[in-house]
């Protein structure tokens, strides 16, 4: 299987039958969240039939649970490449356990040491890293970027590692813009100052593979309602890495990272999105791990054929601006997200008028604040965003493009 043809899977997502005034609506919202496929959504469904129950009890449905949770473990850690599935931990969402987490490696670091965020990440992996040095008297510092092509100044990154670096927050991919970042080398040159690297992977994943094994990252943070399952999400850490970490956490509770009872139903959900993706392997391919490989190879080919659609087209658009990655030959630098804004309307302007077309998209800054204020357009209401996924199609493409042109032909 070496190309992709989105029509064999479409039926599988409920949500994409939606329709507006008589069309079928378009899901380019997909960065701020994707729809779900039926087995996501019958996984869910199934956990509260089937064995509704709190962990450690000595009865079925909560032995049930414990497999079910464990078989989750192993699915995801496939996913993210891992060798060990107890490096795998579930949380409420990306951002809560980065907040956690954070503290823990806070009780590790004394007043004057360093960490160092980035300008292109979300606010996710800035914010608690900020609060932790205002805690703790630490100092951060902030990574600029190229505004022409909304990349890192990685020159910058280098004269900002020093003896007192701790650690160097980092996303993987711009969830506004799309620029994928070079994680591994950011990442051997963080560790070359003894400094641990906390990856944000969330608008990674649903676009390419991931193997943490070659990565670099000491923990990784990654949210499966962004690549088809439910609202949770996942933090990875690297062998041994939470044990040197102080736990906050209750007395009798078997996991550090784990603030409470997890959310089971949606766990459940978690491994039917994992399971989803290995399906879209070329047939015949034997175990999760290879046909996840090459799932993500397939959807990667695919969504950068869209891109490229989508990006010759906005470029017979005048009165838009495609901000970041714009050049045709560095298509892999980039995921198909696309930041636009316009010369005669405003982002919200543009979103609403999509919104009239059945075409969903987001406007603002999307919790990437400094990216927006940096790029001077936080007073102009941000840009509006565009994300293709592997359930989006050449005709969703063209339609979209026709939408754009006669928005701004009518301004």
């Amino acid at each position: 299987m070496t190309s992709f043809d989105p029509a064999t899977i479409r039926d599988q997502f409920p949500a994409l039958a939606l329709e507006q005034d008589g069309r079928p609506v378009v899901y380019l919202d997909g960065p701020g969240g994707t729809q779900v496929p039926q087995r996501v959504i019958d996984a869910v469904v199934d956990y509260y039939r089937t064995m509704n129950a709190n962990d450690g009890g000595a009865f079925q449905t909560s032995k049930a649970t414990v497999a079910m949770v464990r078989e989750a473990r192993s699915a995801v850690a496939e996913l993210l490449g891992a060798t060990d599935p107890d490096q795998i931990h579930f949380g409420a969402n990306m951002t809560t356990l980065t907040f956690h987490v954070s503290r823990s490696i806070g009780a590790t670091l004394g007043a004057g040491d360093e960490i160092v965020v980035t300008t292109l990440d979300h606010e996710a992996n800035v914010s608690p890293w900020h609060a932790l040095a205002a805690d703790r008297d630490l100092i951060v510092r902030t990574v600029d970027i190229h505004a022409e092509d909304g990349t890192l100044d990685l020159d910058h990154l280098s004269t900002l590692l020093g003896p007192r670096t701790r650690l160097v927050a980092v996303g993987m991919a711009s969830n506004a813009l799309g620029t994928i970042n070079p994680v591994s080398q950011i990442a051997e040159m963080a560790h070359a100052r003894g400094a641990l690297v906390f990856m944000d992977a969330v608008h990674y994943v649903p676009h390419h593979g991931v193997d943490v094994t070659t990565l670099g990252a000491d923990l990784l943070v990654t949210s499966p309602y962004k690549w088809f399952g439910p609202h949770s999400g996942v933090l990875w850490a690297g062998e041994g890495v939470i044990d040197r970490l102080p736990a906050y956490k209750v007395r009798p509770a078997h996991s550090a990272v784990a603030t409470g009872t997890p959310a089971f139903e949606l766990i459940a959900g978690v491994k039917a999105a994992v399971d989803y993706l290995a399906d879209l392997a070329p047939e015949g391919m034997a175990g999760r791990r290879a046909r996840l490989v090459a799932a993500m190879d397939v959807i990667t080919t695919y969504e950068r054929t869209l891109a490229m659609r989508f990006m010759h087209g906005l470029a017979a658009i005048p009165d838009l601006r495609l901000w970041g990655i714009a050049d045709l030959s560095r298509i892999a630098e980039r995921t198909p997200t696309f930041g636009l804004t316009s010369a005669t309307r405003s982002p919200r302007e543009m979103a609403q008028a999509l919104g009239r077309a059945g075409i969903f998209s987001w406007d603002g800054h999307f919790y990437a604040q400094a990216l927006i204020e940096r790029l001077g357009l936080a007073a102009s209401g941000g840009v509006l965003r565009l994300g293709l996924v592997h359930y989006n199609t050449a005709a969703e493409v063209d339609r979209t493009l026709e939408a754009l042109e006669s928005i701004t032909r009518s301004s």
